[in-house]
């Protein structure tokens, strides 16, 4: 048996197993790739009809947030927007939504879209399995996802095109084609436009799932930074030591002027997020945001002295390259690191993974079941292609 053989019949076997785990995540894929826009047209609600005179600060906010708050809750985080329009939301275990001008809560955002879409993501990660179940749906999809890996990889090599005619084939999708023939030629332009978006979404998928993944996605990129490195960045990763901090003052700083301070050095800002830590030595960090949302290369963290409010200094939230990998990959999943256009593209990405499947499927379906008696009005396909191995 020659190695092109063997390939072939290990591809469509793991293809034959795995089939219908792909399709699922590739189908609901296709929708949580624009689940930021999905909530935010949900809660489209929540947006007030004028801009505020004066909107609460950050402080008065924070004081509404906590006293609506679960017993035993405490406020983590409060973003606002650029965009005076759109609501406070105040972090605490679940999202609070604010009007900025009132303080008035206006819900927690758990309505029917975000309660489907949580729904469909239960159904990509875990197959819908609850509690103590969850683990072995965990270990069904991340199987998957790896072995779908292999399909991408194998798939490039058996299906290749070897002659310029081949080429012309599968670079646009043919009209006048049936069955066998028709199956084969969307499986080769869907394999040839987005094998590389689809490689990807599922090595980030990989990394998502197992924690090796991850290490191993650190190492190869130069692992995590050692503690002499890090004392030689300073704690802002700026490479200039921290400024000692000055004598406490008599009132402690505002929340709302670390903000506005954030906002100033930050032009075109679109989000400020501040993080209330819990450790009372830690510093006060407000990230900036200038991006769309999950673009971690627009992100900054301006950190600030807990006591008085000086800063700190401005840094990347990633601090070594190793990290930043991790980043991009996780936003990279949903295409998300590049804003729309990116979404379209991860979102095309798990389309075609769809389509690969069903094709796959139903071009093994003929392979093993042929019909018989039935006329072949076309070559389905030539000598260079994988069916002929």
């Amino acid at each position: 048996m020659t190695f092109r053989r063997f390939l072939f019949w290990t591809h469509l076997v793991v293809g034959a197993l795995t089939g219908l785990v792909v399709l699922l995540m590739s189908v609901t894929g296709v929708i949580l790739a624009f689940e930021v826009q999905l909530n935010d047209w949900a809660r489209r609600d929540y947006r007030a009809a004028a801009a505020p005179a004066a909107p609460l600060p950050a402080d008065r906010l924070l004081e509404i947030a906590a006293a609506a708050a679960p017993e035993g809750a405490a406020p983590t985080s409060l973003l606002v927007s650029a965009d005076p329009l759109d609501p406070a939301v105040a972090g605490l275990g679940r999202s609070l939504y604010l009007d900025r001008a009132s303080g008035e809560v206006l819900g927690d955002g758990n309505g029917r879209m975000r309660r489907f879409l949580r729904s469909v993501m239960y159904w990509h990660r875990w197959l819908a399995l609850e509690n103590e179940s969850r683990a072995a749906g965990r270990a069904v999809t991340g199987a998957a996802n790896l072995l779908f890996l292999f399909l991408i990889l194998s798939g490039i090599y058996l299906w290749w095109p070897r002659t310029p005619r081949a080429l012309r084939n599968a670079f646009w999708f043919r009209r006048g084609l049936r069955g066998r023939a028709r199956n084969f030629n969307w499986h080769n332009v869907a394999g040839f436009w987005l094998a590389l978006p689809l490689a990807v979404v599922v090595v980030s998928g990989a990394m998502i799932s197992y924690r090796w993944v991850g290490r191993f996605i650190e190492f190869a990129a130069g692992g995590p930074p050692t503690a002499s490195a890090q004392e030689s960045l300073g704690d802002d990763g700026s490479g200039d030591p921290l400024p000692t901090p000055a004598t406490p003052a008599a009132d402690p700083p505002t929340l709302q002027s670390l903000l506005d301070h954030a906002a100033a050095a930050t032009p075109g800002w679109r989000r400020l997020t501040l993080r209330l830590p819990e450790d009372p030595a830690d510093p006060w960090t407000v990230r900036s945001d200038t991006g769309a949302g999950r673009q971690p290369s627009h992100w900054r963290n301006h950190r600030f002295d807990r006591t008085t409010g000086t800063p700190l200094g401005v840094g990347p939230v990633t601090e070594t390259r190793a990290q930043a990998v991790r980043y991009w990959l996780r936003f990279a999943h949903t295409g998300e690191v590049y804003g729309i256009p990116g979404q379209i593209v991860a979102a095309l990405a798990s389309a075609a993974g769809a389509l690969l499947v069903w094709t796959g499927f139903a071009m093994a379906w003929r392979r093993f079941f042929p019909k018989k008696h039935r006329p072949e009005k076309q070559k389905p396909f030539g000598p260079d292609d994988a069916f002929e191995v």
